[in-house]
């Protein structure tokens, strides 16, 4: 562990004292350019999402045969979006703010086979590492059709290879279930905040769950240990991945589409604000990645922490990335949001975005289970704690009149304006879990 002079480090970026005494902050990025002279950090483009998007288009039938969930949509693991006017309605007399625009949710939380984000990523990275094993071995050529995976021939295949994960849970998710089906052998590594209801659920799918007493930094670092002791093992990380990222950058292309069939536009007088719920950095940085190439300078991002493990915003703050911990500053990285209880943000992911990301901001755990327990009682739509980290989001925009001003967004531009949370979980709790969710907010 470094050894941080916290003193020097506050007198340096005096919005760190706020994050040790565990406040909610906001920042917005002074460091934010165009997507032209943002994009190239990346080291990944167009091409790659467009060819991630013709690898999960290959997989659709096998998808649609393999979890019949999938079969309405032809196999493709797609999430709806939809309007909550009355939420809006509850923010604004919470807040005692009116927000500009149209609010809306993306409902990632009901992704089919995983429930949450990372169905995307996750299913995604499993599916490549597939195809090539498969590819390599010559029995799959890319102009066959992919339900031929869907058989006992595969399966034997695929179980001399096994695959291995570090997850606070919904990754975890995801990727057990999704290699399982597939006939991999798959070993999980939980970090202690994991919920119980998500090892259960990946036990009865017949995943290896190793628990660990400590945070994500150790499960990861434990799962990667494992893997590496056998050549079999494929290694999935989350913080490093790639695949990962451009599995959850497909998001923005089909968010472009489905804009499209229901009538929203996106362009300089109607600006796209996305909130999205981070924890280590790769779903929301995928994401961002993808809606910066569907919609370029219209859509500006925002990235959610909870006060208790707020590692991105310090990251990129500091720019020491992944060179700081929340806890070498004194924060226990203990909270409700289990999928964002991560202390060291990914530093690809900081160092690729920083420049594309528009602002960052914490939030409460108990502001969490209330908005989570109002969003239900507006909309009947029921998500996990983490996320609805990105439903405070648009109250801190609407009221950050120099960062609107810095864009030229008058109030005309921001009667236009579409804030989409992104739901990143929340489908598959358990009917007795949600019901202590419900019971914690005020």
């Amino acid at each position: 562990m470094n050894h941080i002079d916290i003193n020097k480090l506050t007198s340096n970026f005096p919005l760190v004292r706020d994050l040790v005494d565990l406040k909610e902050v906001v920042w917005f990025n002074p460091k934010v350019t165009t997507t032209d002279q943002g994009l190239p950090y990346v080291g990944l483009t167009q091409d790659d999402v467009i060819d991630a998007q013709a690898r999960l288009q290959r997989f659709a039938p096998y998808l649609a045969k393999a979890f019949p969930e999938t079969a309405v949509t032809q196999g493709i693991i797609e999430s709806e979006v939809v309007d909550i006017p009355k939420m809006k309605v509850a923010l604004e007399k919470r807040y005692n703010t009116s927000i500009s625009g149209q609010l809306r949710l993306k409902k990632d939380s009901h992704l089919p086979i995983s429930g949450s984000i990372k169905a995307r990523g996750g299913i995604y990275e499993v599916l490549t590492h597939a195809e090539k094993l498969a590819i390599n071995a010559g029995l799959l050529s890319t102009d066959d059709n992919y339900e031929k995976l869907f058989s006992d021939k595969f399966r034997e295949f695929f179980s001399q290879y096994s695959i291995a994960v570090g997850s606070t849970g919904n990754l975890g998710m995801s990727i057990g279930i999704m290699s399982a089906k597939l006939g991999f052998s798959v070993s999980v590594h939980m970090s202690a905040d994991a919920r119980q209801w998500k090892k259960d659920k990946l036990r009865s799918h017949g995943v290896n769950v190793v628990e660990y007493e400590q945070d994500y930094s150790i499960a990861v670092e434990e799962g990667r240990k494992e893997a590496e002791k056998d050549p079999n093992c494929f290694f999935i990380d989350d913080e490093n991945s790639k695949t990962l990222f451009l599995g959850y950058a497909v998001a923005g292309l089909r968010l472009k589409r489905q804009f499209e069939e229901q009538g929203v536009r996106v362009d300089s007088e109607h600006p796209l604000f996305v909130y999205l719920p981070c924890g280590v950095g790769g779903g929301p940085g995928g994401v961002a990645f993808g809606l910066k190439l569907a919609f370029g300078d219209a859509v500006h991002c925002l990235f959610a922490e909870p006060t208790h493990s707020p590692c991105m915003l310090l990251g990129v703050y500091t720019q020491l990335h992944e060179g700081i911990s929340v806890q070498e500053i004194g924060i226990d990285n203990v909270t409700a949001a289990d999928g964002l209880a991560v202390g060291r943000a990914s530093g690809f992911v900081g160092r690729a975005m920083e420049r594309l990301i528009d602002g960052y901001y914490t939030i409460d755990d108990q502001e969490l289970y209330d908005l989570l327990s109002l969003l239900n009682k507006e909309e009947g739509i029921k998500l996990e704690p983490s996320a609805l980290a990105g439903m405070a989001g648009a109250v801190h925009v609407t009221q950050a009149k120099d960062y609107l001003q810095g864009l030229s967004l008058d109030s005309q531009k921001m009667q236009n304006a579409t804030h989409l949370v992104w739901a990143t979980g929340g489908g598959m709790v358990p009917a007795d879990e949600m019901q202590k969710y419900l019971a914690q907010g005020k």
